[in-house]
């Protein structure tokens, strides 16, 4: 599968059977929320990455199969954890809302 997801991040030149990914938006209302952070912690709280979500309010992982937590920090709001679980071969999409 290649070419980009519905309204988000493209995917072209990733081969999605070899990766598991964790990817999403975060959003107030209907709005995309640019420069917001959002982190991956696994599944023992620890923390693993953290990536800026583009002008759209996007972000991508690229994580190893199991559950995690996306912890999402946006201006304005209180901190969002949300559970997720990524496997091989599977694109895990994820809105956040703050």
């Amino acid at each position: 599968m290649c070419g980009a997801t519905e309204g988000g991040l493209s995917l072209d030149g990733i081969d999605v059977k070899k990766e598991a990914i964790i990817q999403g938006q975060v959003v107030r209302g209907s709005e995309p929320v640019g420069n917001a952070y959002v982190r991956l912690l696994d599944g023992t709280g620890e923390f693993t990455a953290e990536v800026p979500t583009s002008a759209t309010g996007h972000f991508r992982f690229f994580a190893r199969p199991g559950e995690w937590t996306l912890r999402t920090l946006a201006p304005k709001a209180e901190p969002v954890d949300t559970k997720v679980s990524a496997e091989t071969g599977a694109i895990r999409e994820v809105a956040v809302q703050v």
